[in-house]
């Protein structure tokens, strides 16, 4: 990236559309989702207008320039490290009362700000008027009216970007004693806080953990602190409350003069979209929702279709009888030595299994949950999952946030992880990873484990009950042993919209890409360690250490294999076990046993470097651990159950 090019920053709440206009800028392409948390890590893209170049940055989202969560303190960081030419305020026009107020803090802090009302399409749908040019008058900053989803008045953002100028910032004064106070400690003020010495002097006030840290170096914090021990005994409720109370009463008087409201006869289809936004968060309607969301969506789309009929098709009918015979005769064909042979398409050979299995067995399975999952996200319907599930959170120590990266593990337990940085405290962020890393099989392992279970529906009830059981159990008990509280639960709830088709498309395409890059090296890898272990014979061995293990939850000796391959990742051992299935070397019992261990057992080598990255490598050693134990116990627990009741 050229570090010469202008910096322009694009903030704002989740759920507002940053990711779409930054899409749009640079030409590239995110997740574009419709729930809160999707931005996790900083985009970074090119933008040219006329002969300007411009370094466009999307950040994580943020509620204020006081963080709670490690995404916000990214967003924060990067507006105090950084020097940017243009920052882009995105907010929800429809909820311009609630998010004006972070517009009013960008502009005391002195930045060069652009207000962007987003999704203007549905503020006016409920009849509101906003009369942009008055707007950007008062607040003395460029505004520009956009829908993002509709490609409607980028280009007048990307010329407003191009001709930004900076300007003095306008002062909105609060209640006098306040205003004291900061002019005190404004004057103390010493060092560079990147956001200017009177939103410095506010943060401080209300009691800004990041700006405490600097401030308390000053020669004079004994003084400044005296002001806020002063100012705080007056206020009963507390500075911060206090403060952000005057804020909202500056950000009404000035929401009156710029909104209108015109009465407007609601359209059918929005009545309909409200209502069912409405039954999807209740309990009595939300749960039958959300199985008949599970029923069709996992279980007969991922599956019966994705993993069942496409698996056994690319599989069976196209690579088994097709594609391996030829590759093998061109192998010995024009390869006269048996080693590299045995490498390529030998047992482990790097074509016949590496590239097989991430090809016709993993990718389909992915490819339809990305699918599914793209559908739920753009409608909306996650973030009204999160509210149906926070009550039943709170007994396992988390609040409704935490079904986004539970969720998205469905998908890939790599990316849940980095995800976990959106919950609030670190207890949390402890508490998801670990039921993350135990009870949450990836789309891979989901698909594979339902199609090897679909025809016997007392094995799908048994196996789905006992991890209900195991997240129920084990989640409690983690609740309970980690010390702290849960923190309160706050998200955006969008409305409830058609997916566009072309978005749906990209993001699955998109994930699919980056899914499939990152298994088919790995898979590769690991056909390579496989293929020395079983030329040197180390393979054998460290098969027959683990066949006793095997033996006491009930399974074949051959299992053991499908084990040693969950240790690379947790979809090349379903892939083994979908193998051991269709060679007939596992009854049902046996299958309903090794889905459940499989199921448990340890996370991937790649989510256990993000883990070991995000919690710190005791923590993530000492999850490994525990996870293995209560895998291979509850393996054997079934296989005792099953085998009194001779299932």
């Amino acid at each position: 990236m050229n570090d010469t090019a202008a910096k322009v920053v694009l903030v704002g709440s989740p759920n507002v559309g940053k990711s779409a206009i930054f899409n749009y800028l640079t030409g590239s392409y995110v997740a574009v989702s419709n729930y809160p948390g999707t931005t996790v890590d900083i985009s970074i893209g090119r933008l040219k207008c006329g002969k300007k170049h411009f370094e466009v940055i999307d950040t994580p989202g943020m509620y204020s320039l006081i963080p709670i969560t490690d995404e916000e303190k990214v967003t924060r960081m990067l507006l105090t490290t950084q020097v940017p030419e243009v920052v882009v305020h995105v907010i929800d026009a429809k909820n311009i009362r609630r998010m004006l107020i972070m517009t009013l803090q960008l502009i005391a802090a002195g930045l060069p700000v652009i207000l962007d009302l987003n999704i203007m399409d549905e503020a006016q749908d409920r009849g509101m008027l906003i009369d942009i040019k008055l707007l950007g008058e008062v607040l003395g900053i460029p505004v520009i009216a956009t829908c993002a989803a509709k490609k409607i008045g980028l280009d007048n953002l990307k010329q407003a970007i191009a001709n930004h100028k900076r300007a003095i910032p306008k002062v909105f004064t609060l209640q006098e004693e306040i205003e004291q106070a900061v002019v005190k400690i404004s004057r103390r003020l010493t060092r560079h806080y990147g956001l200017g010495k009177r939103v410095s002097a506010l943060l401080l006030l209300q009691g800004d953990q990041m700006t405490l840290d600097m401030a308390q170096t000053e020669e004079e914090w004994l003084e400044i602190d005296a002001v806020i021990k002063e100012l705080s005994v007056k206020y009963k409720v507390g500075l911060q409350a206090m403060i952000a109370a005057e804020l909202q009463v500056v950000t009404d008087e000035i929401v009156l003069k710029v909104v209108k409201y015109a009465k407007l006869r609601r359209q059918p289809a929005r009545t309909l979209a409200g209502w069912l936004g409405k039954v999807t968060r209740r309990p009595v309607t939300g749960i039958p929702i959300l199985c008949f969301v599970l029923y069709f969506g996992l279980y007969q789309f991922v599956g019966k279709f994705g993993a069942g009929y496409l698996v056994d098709y690319i599989n069976n009918s196209v690579f088994v009888p097709l594609i391996n015979p030829f590759v093998e005769r061109l192998a010995r064909t024009f390869i006269p030595w048996d080693w590299v042979n045995s490498l390529l398409v030998g047992e482990f050979g790097i074509f016949t299994m590496g590239f097989r299995y991430a090809t016709a067995i993993i990718l389909p399975i992915v490819g339809t949950f990305f699918l599914v999952f793209a559908i739920l996200e753009d409608t909306g319907y996650l973030p009204r999952l999160a509210m149906l599930v926070d009550a039943a959170f709170r007994y396992f120590g988390l609040n409704g946030r935490a079904i986004i990266p539970l969720t998205l593990g469905l998908g890939c337990g790599t990316m849940a992880v980095m995800v976990t940085r959106t919950l609030e405290s670190r207890r949390e962020r402890l508490l998801a990873t670990f039921l993350l890393s135990l009870t949450i099989p990836c789309s891979a392992q989901l698909g594979v484990v339902l199609a090897l279970l679909s025809h016997n529906t007392a094995a799908v009830a048994i196996w789905s009950m006992y991890m209900l059981v195991v997240f129920i159990s084990i989640g409690w008990i983690s609740a309970k042993l980690v010390p702290g509280k849960r923190s309160a639960f706050y998200m955006e709830i969008p409305p409830l919209r058609l997916p566009l088709l072309s978005n749906v498309v990209k993001k699955a395409y998109s994930r699919m890409s980056w899914y499939f890059m990152e298994i088919l090296p790995v898979f590769i890898i690991t056909s390579v360690v496989l293929w020395v272990g079983d030329y040197s014979g180390i393979l054998n061995e460290l098969i027959q250490c683990f066949e006793p293990a095997m033996l006491f939850i009930g399974l074949p000796p051959e299992a053991a294999q499908t084990f040693l391959l969950g240790f690379f990742r947790r979809d090349y051992g379903a892939a083994g076990l979908y193998d051991l299935t269709i060679a007939g070397k596992l009854t049902d019992t046996q299958l309903v046993i090794a889905a459940i261990a499989i199921t448990l057992f340890v996370p991937c080598i790649a989510q256990f470097a993000v883990m070991a990255k995000e919690r710190g490598m005791v923590t993530a050693v000492t999850m490994v651990i525990l996870i293995v134990l209560i895998a291979f116990g509850s393996a054997a627990f079934v296989h005792r159950v099953l085998s009194l009741f001779a299932f």
